[in-house]
């Protein structure tokens, strides 16, 4: 026999092949710790961007049911905190239902909520929702890669998502609904780990009434499921999709209202306050912003790429993308399906696949990005981190012992709750809870006359027997004007005693102690004028339009003048 031949020697991997006149070059791996360097700068990055200061009236009552149920072990039914909440006739079919609901139906959530403050004070407060929000973001990355294994892919899906959120500063129960829904869309996607899909829907169902929006993702997964079934393909773990989505539902029952938000959904539609409150109105489907964007760009790249695109996929968009046309408070639900739809299917040229300049480079763009924050001083500023102008108010009413029944405008209850709770109780609050007390309200603090839709404002105010009047002089959201200063300021009308103004709130005593001076009634002209500036100084200038209507109707015609000026130059402006 022959000598075999030795096989010939390849070169080492460091020494380039020559193949023609091209060199094929193998790129020196990226160090370990990069990628990791990247997470921790995009996850600052999310922290410091998600963590603006806000200005959620909502959040002092959750803080405070949230320290009632932990300090009283029970919920808070009957409604503590307002002494009109049961008075007078429902305003729609099924209000004590919903009455029910909003009083019992976050209230796990409100014990979170209320923990992470007497914890970590405001500061922990504001720090858990960046947190939540974050994750929020993340997961949309984690399902991007779980899906394509493109580190680039997921940093986008989570970043583009992040762009919506930041519009989400409110410090409220919801944000947990993001967290478990993104949760229970990641599982079934997977289709492992579905075990845990029964204890997250326990836990979701007594956090917030969003629960149901589980089911709606567990219903897109078996829907995919038969499809794929009757095209005679392969379905991963179709045991436990069934056995553990049919649990999760069954244990969402395990809450204090059962199976009842779809009752009460329908009911809010009813509801002439619950379609007036701004997070249940449409957002404007043509406006370009960065929930449009998403919401469209997951449309067309889901209709470039229909032929390999899964059922499932298509199924999300069109229940998220309706419900987030449908309400804004649903537009963070539709912008994290189509940013994970535009990561996954968008194709990406191959001079843009993943190296280590690259890595480098996305570093140094989210330290920069990190940096502009900071210099913008809106990086982690939990100082002061929730806006409270009603705080001054509220103290002079505790520092002079005033005592009586409260009337109070709308946006304010929600803080009067927590700072004057159990001494006072409210008129009324963000929790919408007797709407024909809201009806009563707006008659009063716009001074309305008798008609066929009431009493006159003035003769409300007798029969519900109030001492007390601190309101603001501006609706916050149109800046349309309150006429009771003005009705409160005639020389001829002696029941109602200024004690207190700011550029915020004015308060109002029939039987001021004799320790609280009492200032000029026609003060409450002026405060009304100061709390204008303050919201032109703001940035929201619709409060000249009412103080036009003001002194037009009290006959001042000089300052009606020049709030007319002021309106023209705001709106040239």
């Amino acid at each position: 026999m022959g000598r075999a031949r030795r096989p010939p020697i390849s070169p080492p991997a460091s020494v380039p092949r020559k193949s023609g006149a091209a060199l094929a070059i193998i790129p020196k791996p990226a160090p370990r710790w990069l990628r990791p360097a990247v997470l921790g700068l995009l996850l600052l990055l999310l922290l410091s961007w998600l963590s603006r200061k806000t200005a959620d009236s909502d959040t002092w009552w959750h803080l405070k049911t949230g320290q009632f149920i932990v300090t009283q072990h029970r919920l808070p039914v009957p409604d503590p905190f307002a002494w009109t909440t049961y008075i007078g006739k429902s305003a729609y079919p099924g209000e004590e239902v919903t009455r029910y609901f909003n009083l019992t139906h976050e209230w796990l959530a409100q014990v979170v909520l209320y923990s992470a403050y007497a914890v970590g004070g405001l500061t922990g407060l504001v720090l858990m929702r960046a947190v939540c929000l974050s994750l929020f973001c993340s997961l949309a990355g984690a399902l991007t890669y779980r899906r394509t294994s493109s580190f680039y892919r997921a940093l986008a899906a989570t970043i583009a998502v992040a762009t919506v959120m930041h519009s989400f500063p409110e410090d409220r129960p919801q944000y947990l609904t993001y967290v478990f829904l993104a949760l229970t869309i990641l599982i079934l996607d997977s289709g492992r780990r579905l075990w845990l899909l029964p204890p997250l829907f326990l836990i979701w169902a007594n956090c917030h009434g969003g629960f149901f929006l589980g089911w709606v993702a567990i219903g897109i997964y078996w829907a995919e499921g038969l499809y794929l079934r009757w095209r005679a393909k392969p379905v991963q773990n179709a045991r436990w999709l069934w056995g553990a989505g049919i649990a999760a539902i069954l244990v969402s029952g395990i809450n204090p209202n059962g199976f009842r938000v779809f009752e009460v959904l329908r009911n809010y539609y009813h509801s002439p306050l619950q379609t007036e409150i701004i997070e249940w109105r449409r957002p404007n489907p043509w406006e370009l912003s960065p929930f449009t964007v998403l919401l469209y760009g997951g449309l067309l790249i889901l209709l470039w790429r229909r032929r390999g695109a899964r059922l499932s996929d298509w199924l999300l968009l069109a229940a998220f993308g309706s419900a987030g046309l449908l309400a804004w408070r649903n537009v963070a639900f539709a912008a994290w399906v189509g940013a994970v739809l535009i990561a996954v299917y968008l194709p990406v040229r191959t001079s843009l696949k993943e190296r280590p300049v690259a890595d480098f480079a996305l570093g140094g763009l989210l330290l920069a990005g990190i940096g502009i924050l900071i210099a913008q001083g809106r990086a982690l500023s939990l100082a002061d981190a929730i806006d409270t102008p009603v705080s001054a108010a509220a103290g002079f009413l505790l520092q002079h012992n005033i005592q009586g029944k409260l009337l109070n405008t709308y946006a304010e209850g929600g803080y009067l709750i927590w700072r004057l709770w159990p001494k006072f109780q409210v008129f009324a609050d963000g929790r919408a809870l007797n709407e024909s007390v809201v009806r009563d309200l707006q008659r009063i603090i716009l001074s309305v006359e008798a008609d066929n839709e009431g009493p006159s404002g003035e003769d409300l105010l007798k029969a519900y027997g109030i001492d007390v009047i601190l309101m603001s002089a501006f609706e916050p959201i149109s800046g349309r004007a309150y006429y009771l200063p003005a009705a409160l300021a005639d020389p001829q009308q002696s029941d109602w005693k200024l004690v207190y103004r700011d550029e915020h709130e004015l308060i109002y005593v029939r039987h001021p102690p004799a320790d609280v001076p009492v200032l000029n009634q026609l003060d409450g002209l002026v405060g009304m004028e100061e709390q204008c500036y303050a919201w032109m100084r703001a940035g929201a200038p619709a409060c000249t339009r009412g103080m036009v209507d003001v002194f037009t109707r009290i006959g001042d015609q000089e300052r009606a003048d020049k709030w007319s000026q002021l309106r023209r130059y705001t709106h040239e402006e």
